[in-house]
């Protein structure tokens, strides 16, 4: 698995985590570290924890290691 891929994991499991506490305690961390859910630092994470959800699509119809040989 290369770098990129798992720059994206981490991104869609601190999104992941957000969501749960958002969900369960009406608590939003990323708002919360960064200065409120409006601030530029809030919205660029938000930002990149929703680019790295669309790059993990493909990896849930096939073998991601194979597609990147190719």
């Amino acid at each position: 698995m290369n770098l990129f891929y798992k720059i994206c994991i981490v991104l869609v499991i601190v999104g992941g985590i957000n969501w749960g506490l958002i969900g369960l305690f009406g608590f939003d961390a990323v708002a919360w570290l960064l200065g409120g859910s409006a601030s530029l630092l809030s919205r660029t994470v938000y930002t990149l924890v929703g680019a790295a959800a669309l790059c993990a699509i493909p990896s849930l119809f096939g073998d991601v290691t194979r597609a990147q040989e190719a």
